[in-house]
């Protein structure tokens, strides 16, 4: 959420209703109190605080029970910061006066500045239900700063209620509808919150705070338009760092990483020492695949921040994705060390166990997590597949039936377990599970021809040749499926079809021989190329194209060979045929 109350402080006022202190009987000291009054009430008109105290403190000297006088002096040192001692007074006041709106109201704002929330709400209360009995309003400054301890005491609906008054009262004000947006959507008001913030931008286009916080409203709301929003809060503000921060992470949040990276940049280059901004940064680039990238940012991140659990986890499956497991494991231990109750912790920790076959460690992190969020299918999927690595078909089983009960969307416990009991010989079992699986999932050729093997099996030959036909059809060039197919014409009593099928099958099986034997010459001549023994490294490139004459890294290395001897023609020759059968990419 980006919301934040951005009510803007002003610097506290008072109100003095009378010029001269009450008329009473004059005494000496009266008479003295009262020159020190006025002299108080001159020095406050030239903006001279202190000697405005100075003059105040002589009237409660030389009257203590003038209350004007402490509530004229609590005022003052409330507004010089020396607050406790302007509570005192201003308490003394309305104990006097319980109907001195002056000093009601300047304590309540003593309270509130000084994070005493609970004790300014009824005193403002008590201000603005006498202000309406005298048909008079709230200044603005009392109303913002009722509304602040309204939101402290998490009276969002109220504050809200307060604020309006004031964006009713200056509705040209963009800024003040913009904060009002903001009350209404901590509230979860979305209707009312998307409103405020549409008034604001309809005042002051260019706002980019209204259109940060426009898009967050329409993201709560699941309505379309909140990444343009955000972009165009950041393209508003692109100095300012803290709001590109802020829409770049809103839009990695919403899968936008894309759009979120030139954000997140920007951010990090204003705030290079910000953990959050190195971080989201970070995370971002590696959610793009970017890891090697993103490595050196978590690591800045977590020199900031080294008892960051997040941190650590995603440096250390940083390191997974990048195939250096060893080096990520330590991260990932003291991140479960930090917080043994973070499941993805484990989980990570495990997935580089897998990649460096330690299954064991592996399972018994993922039972670790499980046992801290025993309803993840992917935990229950995970461990299902390191007991099956384990050949574990028996513990492996209950966890894959698990991960598919959960979610039973995913076609990939399915499939697992379609195999497991086609691997088992239960053949009855394995067909309902592969059927699944590739219902949901019909793009693996592999699994059709699984499939295509258990109809047969069972003796659905029809059903095992529509498979089977699935299968080659995605995987043309493998010789399985093909000898599959063979089997099953046999079984229908069509030998001219099983034929055929079987011929293709040795005739797959024969290239994958020869580019097998190609790859292994190209390899060797490659080596007497590098140690500089041309002729013996044209034979074996031209053994290479032997066995496959479209082998393209043979003619390449041909190429070269020629090229060295000065043969150009020859060599020139070689790279077009690698090019014909190789065309470039790019």
């Amino acid at each position: 959420m980006l919301f934040s109350v951005l009510l803007r402080r002003r610097l506290l006022f008072f109100l003095i209703l009378a010029p001269v202190l009450p008329t009473r009987a004059q005494s000496d000291p009266l008479r003295q109190a009262d020159a020190a009054y006025r002299a108080g009430l001159a020095a406050l008109s030239r903006g001279d605080l202190h000697a405005a105290q100075s003059s105040f403190a002589q009237v409660v000297r030389l009257d203590p029970a003038a209350e004007q006088g402490h509530s004229a002096l609590g005022a003052v040192l409330v507004r010089l910061g020396q607050y406790p001692s302007g509570i005192h007074e201003l308490t003394l006041a309305l104990r006097s006066n319980p109907n001195d709106h002056s000093a009601q109201e300047n304590l309540a704002l003593a309270y509130q500045q000084t994070g005493a929330n609970a004790r300014a709400v009824p005193l403002f209360q008590a201000d603005l239900a006498a202000a309406r009995a005298a048909h008079r309003r709230l200044p603005d400054g009392i109303l913002e700063s009722y509304s602040r301890a309204l939101v402290a005491t998490g009276q969002l609906s109220q504050a809200a209620s307060v604020f309006a008054q004031l964006a009713r009262a200056r509705p040209s004000d963009a800024h003040l509808q913009d904060e009002l947006g903001t009350l209404y959507a901590l509230g979860q008001n979305w209707s009312a919150a998307e409103a405020a913030f549409r008034a604001a931008i309809a005042r002051q286009p260019e706002n980019a705070l209204a259109h940060l916080h426009l898009g967050s409203v329409l993201a709560a709301r699941h309505q379309p338009g909140a990444a343009a929003e955000w972009l165009e809060a950041a393209r508003l503000a692109p100095q300012n760092s803290a709001l590109q921060l802020q829409a770049g992470s809103a839009l990695a949040r919403a899968g936008s990483d894309a759009a979120a990276l030139p954000l997140l940049q920007r951010a990090h280059s204003f705030l290079p020492q910000s953990a959050q901004a190195t971080l989201q940064l970070a995370l971002a680039l590696q959610r793009q695949n970017q890891i090697a990238a993103s490595i050196p940012l978590f690591q800045s991140a977590l020199a900031q921040t080294p008892n960051d659990s997040d941190t650590l986890v995603n440096l250390g499956m940083a390191y997974t994705q990048q195939q250096q497991a060893k080096l990520g494991i330590p991260y990932l231990r003291r991140a479960v060390a930090l917080d043994p109750k973070n499941a993805m912790a484990h989980q990570d920790l495990a997935a580089a166990f897998i990649q460096l076959n330690q299954v064991d460690d592996a399972v018994a992190e993922m039972k670790a997590a499980l046992a801290l969020d025993p309803n993840s299918p992917q935990l229950h999927y995970n461990l299902g597949l390191a007991y099956k690595m384990q050949d574990n078909a028996t513990a492996a089983i209950p966890e894959l039936a698990a991960a598919e009960k959960l979610n039973p969307d995913a076609w990939e416990p399915a499939y697992v377990l379609g195999l497991l009991e086609l691997q088992e010989g239960r053949y009855a079992e394995a067909e309902p599970q592969l059927e699944h699986a590739m219902q949901a999932h019909p793009e693996n050729g592999e699994g059709w021809s699984m499939l295509g093997s258990v109809y047969s099996k069972l003796g659905k030959l029809p059903q095992a040749q529509a498979a089977l036909e699935r299968a080659i059809q995605q995987m043309p060039a493998q010789s399985d499926a093909h000898l599959l197919l063979a089997n099953v014409y046999m079984a229908e009593k069509k030998p001219d079809l099983a034929l055929a099928q079987r011929k293709l099958a040795a005739d797959l099986m024969r290239n994958h021989m020869n580019e097998q034997r190609a790859e292994v010459a190209t390899h060797s001549g490659q080596s007497l190329l590098a140690a500089g023994k041309l002729d013996a490294a044209a034979i074996e490139f031209q053994n290479a194209l032997g066995f496959d004459s479209s082998y393209a890294d043979a003619h390449r290395g041909l190429a070269t060979v020629y090229q060295r001897q000065g043969k150009m023609t020859e060599a020139a020759t070689e790279n077009a045929l690698a090019a014909k059968v190789q065309p470039a990419t790019h």
